[in-house]
């Protein structure tokens, strides 16, 4: 994530908003001790692509998608978008 001395500029709010709605599905860990909170990259996808409020195309939804996993929001592990920091962000 974009921190105080990165240099890249933030990401736009929209992006932002994507990563909220998809932090707010993401929480949900599975039973077990090592869980982090996770969502599947095609269900994350028909989320946000499916989300009136935010009218998305599917080529905006991969591309937030893909500037959230570049700047650490989540990580992919098999096809799953894993929260970086859950206590954070959550």
């Amino acid at each position: 994530m974009a921190g105080i001395t990165d240099p890249r500029p933030p990401l736009p709010e929209w992006i932002l908003e994507c990563y909220d709605r998809l932090c707010t599905q993401a929480c949900q860990p599975e039973i077990g001790e090592d869980s982090v909170p996770l969502i599947d990259y095609d269900d994350a996808v028909t989320m946000l692509s499916s989300d009136a409020e935010l009218a998305l195309e599917q080529r905006d939804v991969e591309h937030a998608l893909t500037r959230l996993l570049e700047r650490g929001y989540f990580y992919e592990v098999e096809d799953e978008l894993r929260v970086t920091s859950p206590e954070e962000q959550c």
